[in-house]
């Protein structure tokens, strides 16, 4: 089970307890919001997306959108989400819990500029009825992001 996974990469910084299950669904930005009791701006969305065969996570703020023009510059192709089955195999989260933590090998992780703006974010632990509240250097070291980079519109 995926979230069992990201409990036990969390587990080597000790706050695997920190590690929060819903009775509800937090599958999409405007849910896991709606659970946490937070902005939607807050929430750690990780989108998946394909790039020359590899699988490649944006986490990007909750109200941020990826900008195609930004996409094709940064990535040098144009932005193709993967599918749900794509996701499961490539990333080793379903959608709804995919997140940057105990990712499979070779996955690519970006932090987007627009979480910049926040003390904590909340992305998901695995599963579509989980988060973890982080704050961004948090997010930074335990996500392996490759780094920042400013791929998304309509937050500023």
């Amino acid at each position: 089970m995926s979230i069992e996974a990201v409990r036990n990469y969390l587990k080597q910084w000790q706050i695997d307890d920190r590690i929060q299950e819903f009775d509800v669904s937090s599958a999409t930005v405007e849910l896991a919001a709606k659970a946490l009791n937070c902005a939607p701006e807050r929430i750690a969305k990780t989108l998946s997306f394909l790039v020359d065969d590899q699988a490649v996570l944006l986490v990007t703020a909750g109200d941020a959108k990826v900008d195609n023009g930004k996409f094709k510059a940064q990535f040098h192709t144009k932005a193709k989400m993967l599918t749900p089955e794509q996701a499961v195999n490539m990333v080793g989260h379903a959608v709804g819990g995919v997140c940057p933590f105990a990712v499979n090998p070779g996955v690519l992780v970006y932090l987007d500029e627009s979480l910049r703006r926040f003390d904590t974010v909340f992305p998901a632990c695995g599963s579509s009825n989980s988060a973890i509240e982080l704050t961004i250097s948090q997010l930074e070291q335990y996500s392996g992001s490759l780094g920042w980079i400013d791929i998304c519109k309509n937050w500023q």
